[in-house]
């Protein structure tokens, strides 16, 4: 059987439990959402808990890497010009359906969080040190570093692409906590929807998506 064969018979494999994975932590966005909405009191014990200790560490040390996410993880940087930049990049390289997944993926994420934001309605925290749209939940720049870095550690499936990623995703929700723009289940909805959106968006573009990297590309091809 030939490299093609194989290539579409791994892909229809292993495309299966992540797919229902993904729908099961979108799914659970959602239920955190409507709880959130429906809550007669708000928030939970453990964002309190986790704002309080968290107040208590804030310092000039702390507050410029955290301000440096709250910049390349929204706004005009973090929603327009990073994706733009790895949209090119990656056509650069010859890599045309990573590009329209990434970008795909990132769209839908997108617009997934203004429509959580909108219908949920949930109240920032008081003591915020950033200015801020409204809508606490789910926390848009986590689910934004969700969505890049599991569509990014897909397209170049190595050890330290995930490690660098998830290390990225996880300060980018610590950071929107530190800042007091988000309570901590907005995080946990953020990196839940853009990693489930990421691979639900992956599913119907895996196979082309593996013939792609199976192409003769020395730098990217994984190892």
């Amino acid at each position: 059987m030939g490299q093609p064969d194989e290539i579409e018979r791994a892909a229809k494999t292993s495309r299966r439990w992540p797919l229902i994975s993904a729908s099961v932590a979108v799914a659970l966005v959602v239920v955190l959402g409507v709880v959130i909405a429906f809550r007669p009191t708000e928030p939970f014990a453990i964002d309190l808990g986790w704002m309080d200790e968290i107040a208590e560490h804030r310092s000039p040390f702390w507050t410029v890497p955290a301000l440096f996410f709250n910049s390349v993880g929204g706004g005009i940087v973090g929603s327009v010009a990073i994706p733009l930049l790895i949209f090119l990049a990656l056509l650069a390289f010859r890599r045309p359906w990573g590009a329209t997944f990434f970008a795909v993926a990132s769209l839908v994420s997108a617009l997934c969080v203004q429509l959580l934001k909108v219908s949920v309605g949930r109240a920032r925290p008081t003591d915020i040190l950033v200015t801020s749209d409204a809508g606490s939940f789910p926390s848009g720049h986590t689910a934004n570093a969700a969505t890049m870095v599991v569509v990014l550690a897909i397209l170049f499936p190595r050890v330290w692409v995930w490690i660098a990623g998830a290390a990225w995703a996880l300060l980018m929700a610590v950071s929107r906590t530190y800042l007091g723009a988000h309570w901590l289940s907005d995080t946990v909805g953020g990196l839940l929807l853009g990693a489930g959106i990421a691979v639900m968006v992956w599913a119907p573009l895996a196979l082309r998506l593996a013939h792609e990297r199976a192409l003769p590309h020395p730098f990217l091809r994984a190892r």
